[in-house]
Order: C-alpha cells, then structure tokens, then sequence
C-alpha cells in the first residue's frame, strides 16, 4: 500500500485492509515454526495488505458452558513470532494482546519494546475470567510507558444487538487513547450496520471525528467451523446458517457471503463517511480454506478501488 498504517490510521482513513493470521501452536519445535513462518511470508509477502494482525489467544471456557469443538492448544506469543520469525515479511504487524493474562511488569516491558508499533489491547472473555491486569489498566501502562504506540481495541458488533452501547464502549476506549478499531469476524450484517448507526449519530451528536472501524470476514470451510464460530460468539443469523450447512460447497457459499456482507457494510459507511476497513482473517489450516482468504483479500481491493474511483 502507498500509505504507511500510521498515517492511515492517525488520519482516519477508509480502506485499511488487514490480513490477520495466528501465531502458530507453542509445542511446535523451533524447526518446525520457522517453516510455518517461511511458508506465511512466502504467502502474504506479494499481498499488499497496510497490516498484518497476529493474535494473542486466550482460553474463552470461562465465557460460555457449551462444550468447546475443538481443543484449546496455546500459540507461540504473537510479539515473538512477530519479531523472532517474519522479520522478513516488510509490513506493518499489529500484535494483538490479550492484557489479563499479563502482569503489569511484563506487559509494561511488552509495551515498551513494541516501540513505534500497533497493537490491540483485548479484554477479559468474560466477567468471570481471572485477570492480571484489566483494559483500563492497559491503557494507562501504556500512557506512562509508551504514547508512541498506536493502540487499537475490538469492537463486538453482536454484543450491541443485546445492549445497544457498543458505540459507548467505542466512544470510551477513544477517550482513553484508541485510535481504530478492530471488529470481531462479522456474519451478522444487520448487528455491524446497526452499531455502525449508533456510532455514526454519536459522533454527529458530540461533534467527535470517528476513527477507524475494521471490519474482520473470514471464510468458513466446514460445518464444525461454523460450530466454533457460533462457540465463539459470531452472530450467524439461522437462515444463513441453513443456507451454508445446505450449499453443498459451505467454503464457496461462505465467501459469498464475506463479500455481499463487506459490499454492504463499505458502501453504507461510504453515504456517511464513516472511515471502515477491512481485516480479512486466516486461521484455518487447511490449504483450500487458506486459498479462499487470498482470494477474499482480492476481493476486497477490488472493492476499494472501485470506491475509490466513484
């Protein structure tokens, strides 16, 4: 991208595409990540994404009772990879932080090596969740220890079709010290658009510019994936449930499905000038599933562009 991230970012742009991968599982030999690595650059050098994400994962058992479908194995941490592995890879990484399983010492210390860099600071997965350390507590470690890192916070458009504040929560993060946002995976066009509304009226309202809202799709290649979705919290209106468990190609349907959502959501924000971006998601290993998010970060430029052209 012509466009360094920061300025992207600091200047409220539209059209911020990400490509968001995680790190890979930490019980791998050192041999066998720095393939996995070589392979991920080889794959995501020739994309010209303004960022790569890497997330920090944590155990959400806490979040739900249903029983989880597939286990819970822990990554490598996303700053080390970041660091350790995909030196070569010459974008922009955005190392997200999952802040309550760090202590303040050791997440000071993160904070202070990231630099000049981007990060997401992420919260419990739920109220009962032990923590360390708590978001608020984040930001003003991060005040303190590093205000040249950008930071960004996750928006859950989901949670506002239950409790219509998530542009509160937005406008509150903002206030202390995020400067985008980046959207837990979106299947619920209705639950993204509403929030987007709520958000866009506040602003108006307060006379507050709006920053950044990166919307994450990620392609879906079969119905126990669609199972850990649902675990997860996305939002799967049952009709559409229905129509990929029936398509007879789920991975085809889903990526129609990717797209007609971005289309909708970048041509919505684009009447109101609302900035929005897009974080296209890889975390499936297998090959097919992996070929469908490239194509889905095509699809996407494609979109821009012709935005961009109107």
């Amino acid at each position: 991208m012509s466009t360094n991230l920061h300025t992207k970012i600091t200047q409220r742009q539209s059209g911020i595409l990400l490509y968001g991968i995680t790190p890979p599982k930490a019980n791998n030999t050192p041999e066998k990540i720095a393939e996995i690595a070589a392979l991920q650059v080889e794959r995501i050098a020739p994309l010209n994404v303004d960022g790569l994400v890497l997330y920090d994962i944590q155990d959400e058992a806490d979040r739900t009772d249903a029983a989880r479908p597939f286990p819970f194995l822990a990554t490598l941490d996303p700053l080390t990879y970041s660091r350790d592995y995909l030196a070569a890879l010459d974008i922009p990484k955005i190392n997200y932080r999952c802040v309550g399983k760090y202590t303040p010492e050791a997440f000071r210390a993160d904070v202070a090596a990231m630099g000049q860099g981007v990060s997401v600071f992420v919260g419990a997965a739920s109220r009962e969740q032990q923590v360390s350390l708590s978001v608020a507590q984040a930001y003003a470690l991060r005040r303190d220890t590093n205000a040249d890192l950008l930071v960004g916070g996750v928006a859950i458009p989901e949670r506002h079709l239950v409790k219509n504040d998530e542009h509160l929560r937005v406008a509150h993060k903002v206030a202390e010290g995020c400067s985008f946002f980046v959207t837990q995976c979106v299947y619920n066009v209705e639950a993204a658009k509403n929030f987007l509304s709520d958000y866009y009226y506040a602003c108006q309202a307060s006379g507050t510019p709006m920053v950044p809202i990166i919307f994450t799709i990620t392609p879906c290649g079969s119905v126990k994936t669609l199972e850990f979705m649902k675990w997860l919290g996305i939002s799967i209106p049952k009709w559409l449930e229905n129509d990929l468990i029936h398509s007879g190609d789920i991975l085809a349907k889903s990526l129609d499905v990717c797209k007609g959502i971005f289309a909708e959501l970048l041509q919505y924000a684009n009447e109101k000038g609302i900035p929005v971006g897009c974080n296209v998601e890889s975390v499936a290993i297998r090959k097919d599933e992996i070929e469908a998010s490239l194509q889905l970060v095509r699809d996407v430029q494609a979109m821009f562009a012709a935005s961009v052209a109107r």
